[in-house]
């Protein structure tokens, strides 16, 4: 028998979860599910991310609502768009064998419109983000008087976003029978005030002591100083060939440089942060969870509520502003009872936030050192290695080649092949080391510059010296992206990405920067180009300033005054190639999954134009 039944959950909603991979309570659902069950408390739980809280609730709920009955029953707040959906959907997963469920997520950055419709059509469990539920709520298109179960999860996070008076307004409108559980990886005194204004005697439950991190995570610390950050960095990256990570960053700003350096560089990276729409914040979350991306860099605002299985390293590339914060983020590796490593890249002076941190957390952090490049080259190698004799191999398809392989090796003994197969990948990363440098600071370095000063490997800056400015004739609304953009030049120029500096995305329109030496080069790569049968300009800005005066104004028209330009756009899918553990993120010119520009030469288009043509006639009548 499955513990769950043991619980108390029926045979349906246990057969369900079962198929999910629930074989056995964590600690808080094993606590909490018997006294939620019974109905009749207020509760408040605490234990930190990873630990099972949606199933800790979400199951009691299930339990306990009425089917019979198509209005609210129970509502659940939560801080993040992405974790309503989330919660949302592990919730209808419970009840996928139970009849007449209805769930209905309400978050922002979709159409209220179809969420209006959803709720008017009957729900019996609302998932809301506070701001955009207090908008439903002014609309009066929903009726709380009936809820049963009032759910606040995350709610430490949902008070540091600054959503305390949402809630309270929230609040007001549900009855005051109703049974408020709180679930918070941290109890900071205003979720205890939540505590004490909302619940009557709750019952608490605290999984490990209050405010510590998860005893499956290891911290570390790397001291560098700030114009080395970047370098060191990379290295620990390149060190741990088999990364899937979250990076987390102080500002948006900060967030897009670090991603886009990286893309450059040719790792699988991506973006997420606030000024992310919700239609770009869904494709870069769909590209990690599926693992075309090893590296998310994040804000703490933007990474609330993320859940993705086996993240291996949370790297604090900036220490958070509050402590508290610090748990949030190493929460996100080491779930369900796996390991995770949490790192943080400081410089002399924040040595004594790492203390506060311990002090939080309970736990020591470890001081590391930057590995050196002899360090970064024989791990990757032996990851090649290893690599290499884990992969299957799928003999019905390849047998058909092995007669002509061995002719190719037939003159080399076993030790050459491997040798040159070796060389093939390792030589790259061999030579970007060579005569690599010792990053490593002193505890009482203080020639540390400010932290958005000197990067010494970022990459060409905006400005930098040697680079020219060009135009191109694409923005963000031909759905065109930096990543774009930087992977076809590195692909079709052959030049590398440390030769393009910044990129400036517009509109209808954008800036680039090139090394001097190359201009011309990615002038001519792009002539006989059309993107989505559109012509492809790209001309040296500065040489007739009148007409870019007027493209200028053209884009702000278009783009509109809500869409952001580059703003809007600037983490959208930039997809580098390359991987990790291979070398293959040194080999610029290798592919990987850059947006095809149609693929059309402009004498190919003639059907194309014809139908633009046509188009353009039906619209002029």
């Amino acid at each position: 028998m499955n513990p769950f039944n043991e619980l108390g959950i029926r045979h349906d909603i246990v057969n369900a979860i079962t198929e999910l991979g629930f074989e056995k309570p964590t600690p808080i659902q094993e606590s909490a599910i018997p006294v939620l069950l019974s109905g009749s408390n207020d509760f408040v739980g605490l234990a930190q991310t990873g630990t099972g809280k949606t199933a800790a609730f979400g199951l009691p709920l299930l339990e306990l609502i009425d089917y019979k009955k198509n209005f609210p029953q129970a509502l659940i707040l939560c801080p993040t768009r992405e974790l309503c959906l989330q919660i949302s959907n592990d919730i209808k997963n419970y009840a996928k064998n139970l009849p007449n469920v209805s769930v209905v997520a309400v978050y922002g950055g979709a159409n209220i419109v179809n969420q209006l419709r959803d709720i008017k059509r009957g729900v019996q469990i609302v998932v809301a983000t506070p701001g955009r539920m207090k908008d439903i709520l002014n609309r009066k298109a929903i009726d709380f008087s009936q809820v049963s179960y009032v759910v606040l999860d995350e709610a430490d996070e949902m008070l540091n976003m600054g959503f305390q008076e949402d809630i309270d307004e929230i609040l007001a409108t549900t009855p005051s029978t109703k049974k408020t559980w709180l679930f918070s990886a941290t109890m900071p005194r205003e979720v205890r005030a939540i505590a004490q204004n909302y619940m009557t005697d709750p019952k608490e439950l605290t999984m490990g002591t209050k405010n510590t991190g998860n005893v499956n995570i290891e911290h570390e610390y790397y001291i560098v100083k700030a114009r080395d950050k970047y370098a060191a960095f990379k290295r620990i990256v390149d060190y741990n060939p088999e990364i899937f990570g979250i990076v987390f960053c102080r500002t948006k700003i900060e967030t897009q440089e670090i991603a886009e350096s990286l893309v450059k560089d040719g790792y699988n990276a991506d973006a997420l942060h606030g000024d992310l729409s919700q239609q770009q914040r869904d494709k870069v979350m769909k590209r990690y969870r599926d693992r075309s991306l090893q590296l998310l860099i994040a804000t703490d605002v933007a990474a609330r509520g993320i859940d993705v299985n086996d993240v291996t390293h949370v790297i604090n590339y900036s220490l958070p502003d509050e402590i508290e914060n610090y748990t949030h983020r190493s929460g996100r590796t080491g779930r369900a009872g796996k390991t995770g490593i949490s790192i943080a890249i400081i410089n002399s002076k924040e040595l004594h936030k790492i203390r506060q941190i311990e002090k939080v957390i309970g736990k020591q952090f470890s001081k590391a050192e930057i590995p050196s490049g002899f360090d970064v080259v024989e791990k990757q190698l032996f990851g090649l290695v290893h690599k290499v004799n884990q992969v299957e191999v799928n003999d019905q398809q390849i047998d058909q080649y092995i007669p002509r392989i061995m002719v190719e090796f037939a003159d080399m003994s076993k030790e050459d092949i491997i040798k040159r197969f070796v060389s093939l990948e390792f030589n790259r990363f061999l030579e970007y080391y060579k005569g690599a440098r010792d990053l490593n600071a002193t505890a009482d370095d203080r020639g540390d510059r400010k932290e958005r000063g000197e990067r010494s490997e970022r990459g060409a800056r905006g400005g930098s010296a040697g680079f020219t400015r060009l135009f191109i004739n694409l923005g963000a609304v031909d759905d065109f992206t930096r990543g774009d953009l930087l992977g076809y030049i590195c692909n079709n120029t052959g030049i590398s990405g440390r030769s393009v500096g910044k990129i400036d995305m517009k509109g209808v329109f954008s800036f680039f920067e090139v090394e001097e030496e190359h201009v011309q080069k990615v002038i001519d790569a792009f002539k006989p180009i059309d993107f989505h049968g559109r012509d492809v300009r790209i001309e040296i800005s500065g040489e007739s300033s009148g007409g870019r005066d007027r493209r200028s104004s053209g884009g702000e028209r278009r783009s509109g005054g809500s869409f952001g330009g580059e703003r809007r756009n600037s983490g959208e899918d930039r997809r580098s190639s390359g991987g990790f553990g291979s070398g293959e993120r040194r080999d610029r010119n290798s592919g990987g999954g850059f947006r095809d520009f149609s693929g059309k030469r402009k004498e190919d288009r003639k059907d194309g134009a014809s139908s633009r043509e046509g188009g353009r006639r039906r619209r002029n009548n």
